[in-house]
């Protein structure tokens, strides 16, 4: 297995951005690029092979399944996309047989990778992936709030006019109307957020919670009304995922992950603070979360519960 080998299954927009993502990052020497459209992918691989003179190279191409056999890291990004006024959980008997087809060929071909799996609604399709591929858990993941919680970061950041990397703060739950911010543990460079807002003038913490929490929730939705389609976030947060596998960083990312015993729930995936180095999703931390965050969760982890039943998995 070749960590700087990886392969994107599902050309279209957050596929193909995720690619030029990794191309830029520098960590990979090798990516296949894998579409149920042949000439898509071929297009793709053109396409960005032309960033090379520019870059640290990168040879880039169309290929099929065979050809991942020594990738160390396959990103699964095929499936219906999200439209507007439809929710990720909409699109879960499409995507879930769209998986069917696409997990046991990976497996066919390379037993030994990480399965990052983009796709929505990614809670459940994880689980589904992880399930169809027998792959230990800790190499079955899905890329779950991370996009979710650069959004909480980035929001608290511009109204607070500080650094959004100084804000330290996470959103778990579906990847969906679910997730919650985890807002008793959120903190600005170990100042205490409500702290840090009364310095700021905003002193109604309740009421702006409640607006932030749901400007996160929305993004996705605003942003296909506008533009059909999101990528260029979630190609940034595929990007980090795998940098801190390729550079063991044992970094803490809210993927979405196998909960055994975590925070009182029991078989499935679900977004969760989780180290995360070169043997993958490497281990669940029990963040502490207050009465009103554990009751939410529970209520996140029932809706992933039901989508999954419903699917017969």
């Amino acid at each position: 297995m070749d960590l700087r080998k990886i392969a994107v299954i599902g050309c279209g927009a957050v596929g193909a951005t995720v690619g030029f993502a990794l191309m830029e990052s520098g960590y990979f020497t090798d990516m296949i690029l894998i579409d149920r459209d042949a000439e898509r992918a071929e297009g793709e691989a053109m396409d960005l092979s032309h960033c090379n003179p520019y870059i640290s190279p990168v040879e880039v191409r169309a290929g099929d399944y065979a050809d991942i056999s020594d990738c160390g890291i396959v990103i699964i990004a095929a499936g219906a996309a999200q439209k507007p006024n439809e929710t990720r959980l909409d699109l879960i008997n499409k995507n879930v047989g769209i998986l069917k087809s696409i997990v046991p060929r990976i497996t066919a071909h390379n037993r030994n990778c990480f399965i990052l799996v983009v796709s929505n609604p990614v809670d459940v399709l994880s689980y589904v992936t992880y399930k169809l591929s027998g792959y230990p858990h800790n190499r079955v993941f899905g890329s779950g709030t991370v996009l979710d919680t650069a959004r909480l970061r980035f929001m608290l950041g511009k109204r607070l006019n500080v650094d959004p990397r100084s804000v330290h703060a996470f959103v778990v739950g579906e990847h969906g109307d679910s997730e919650l911010a985890v807002w008793s543990s959120a903190n600005v460079s170990g100042v205490k957020l409500s702290d840090y807002c009364s310095l700021k003038g905003f002193t109604r913490h309740a009421e702006n919670r409640k607006t932030l929490e749901n400007d996160v929730k929305n993004s996705a939705y605003e942003i296909i009304a506008r533009k059909g389609a999101t990528y260029y976030g979630i190609a940034a947060a595929v990007r980090r995922i795998c940098e801190c596998i390729v550079r063991d960083e044992h970094s803490i990312m809210p993927l979405s992950t196998l909960v055994n015993g975590h925070y009182g729930l029991d078989d499935m995936y679900i977004s969760v603070p989780t180290l995360v180095g070169s043997c993958g999703a490497e281990d669940v931390l029990d963040i502490d979360l207050d009465d009103e965050e554990r009751a939410k969760l529970a209520l996140s982890a029932k809706t992933l519960k039901d989508a999954i039943k419903s699917i017969g998995f």
